[in-house]
């Protein structure tokens, strides 16, 4: 039996007549919002449980951090393997299969004596990283470029809410009852998300419409796009900056809070709280514009507010919102730029879109780290403000210029066209 055989016999067995459910319209948006927001969920609600996991299994700190250091490198890898499995297979069997080895990987952490056994179901969990992509695929082939756009932006409102929110659930479960409750709210969860999958998602990728052909040369064929490697570029520089803010900003400006945890978490949780604003607008008038336009926009917001707060720590204004308050432009811009990267990417090729979007989901998240890396070098040697705020500002001008690439391709491609 062949690979290709043996996937298909497995997915049969696990929908058994699933089929028979699937419905005539599209899947609700609701449905697609929830489903992103479950496979970002379990990145870091387990964050707060570290030390006691830690305790548990009497093991060391470092490797217990794998859950969360190690998931994230699996995640990507997931994405790109699953995204191209829903291209040859199907977007629901993938979806179906995902949940379901999430649900039992969830249980096997809930359950496990010991670390290895622990690290080996948290790699598992990573599963439900596949139904990010395919939500992304979904809303694409049930829309409109523009409506997709607009769709998008919506849904990363939960996106963005579910990796803000996870901490603090994960914490007040580990303190009322124990680290493992987290994994059966997982277990829970996975299994409510399985039940409406299993009624509300309709196949969108027809027999004649799925690649047959091989995954190198799929990937190859997306890695010739020009439209995808700028769209692409586009978001991998914009998370960068987030990245290098996440990791420069308790270094260049946590003395000036006076060394209060707190204060630093509540001016830094103003920049997801900037990236959920921008979502909304991008859900309400993305739809409206054209995707390059879109792009355009949400990068120059995060560059003006950017140059904005290099000026000031340049005229060395000292309070926290001087610093801040641009900073909040990151979030909005990116909230702006991701729906529309996102459509982009999806666009470049219709019987790929699940590749083309798990292998840019995965080379935005190694970019965003090689560069928050590289800048990470320069602001151990310098954690100023201004070297800060300089770091920032160059990535976020790379990605201006992507979204300026973007747009020019996308003019082209449709002079061609006419």
């Amino acid at each position: 039996m062949t690979s290709k055989n043996s996937v298909q016999t497995s997915c049969t067995q696990l929908t058994g007549k699933m089929d028979m459910t699937l419905t005539t319209a599209p899947p609700r948006l609701a449905t697609l919002i929830l489903l992103s927001a479950l496979a970002v969920l379990p990145v870091n609600m387990i964050s707060p449980s570290l030390p006691n996991i830690a305790a548990t299994f009497q093991a060391d700190f470092a490797l217990v951090n794998l859950s969360v250091t190690g998931y994230a490198t699996v995640t990507a890898l997931t994405s790109v393997i699953a995204g191209a499995m829903t291209d040859r297979y199907g977007r629901r069997p993938v979806v179906l299969m995902a949940v379901f080895i999430f649900i039992v990987a969830s249980v096997g952490c809930a359950l496990a004596t010991n670390i290895g056994v622990f690290l080996l179901f948290r790699a598992m969990q990573a599963s439900i990283a596949a139904c990010f992509s395919v939500a992304l695929v979904l809303i694409k082939e049930t829309s409109g470029e523009r409506e997709a756009a607009s769709k998008i932006g919506y849904a990363a409102v939960g996106w963005a809410l579910a990796p803000m929110l996870g901490p603090m659930i994960g914490g007040i479960l580990d303190e009322l009852f124990a680290w493992r409750t987290s994994f059966v709210v997982f277990a829970i969860l996975g299994a409510a998300m399985l039940a409406l999958a299993r009624f509300d998602l309709r196949e969108t990728a027809t027999g004649s419409q799925r690649s047959h052909g091989n995954y190198l040369a799929a990937y190859g064929e997306l890695l010739s796009s020009a439209r995808f490697w700028v769209y692409t570029l586009c978001m991998a520089w914009s998370m960068g900056t987030l990245y290098i803010f996440l990791g420069g900003a308790p270094l260049a400006v946590g003395q000036t809070l006076g060394g209060s945890s707190a204060k630093l978490g509540f001016y830094m949780g103003l920049v997801p709280a900037g990236f959920i604003l921008g979502s909304y607008l991008a859900g309400r008038y993305a739809s409206k514009h054209a995707l390059g336009a879109t792009l355009i926009v949400g990068r120059l917001v995060t560059c003006m507010g950017l140059l904005v707060g290099l000026i000031l720590s340049m005229l060395a204004t000292s309070h926290a919102l001087a610093f801040f308050g641009p900073c909040i432009l990151i979030g909005i811009g990116n909230g702006l730029m991701m729906p529309a990267a996102n459509t982009g990417v999806l666009s470049v090729r219709a019987d790929l879109a699940g590749t083309a979007a798990g292998l840019a989901a995965a080379m935005t998240t190694a970019g965003a780290a090689f560069i928050a890396s590289i800048a990470g070098f320069f602001l151990v040697k310098s954690a100023a403000t201004h070297v800060l705020l300089g770091m920032m500002l160059m990535s976020a001008s790379l990605a201006l210029l992507a979204a300026l690439l973007a747009a020019f391709v996308d003019w082209r491609a449709s002079k061609m066209v006419s």
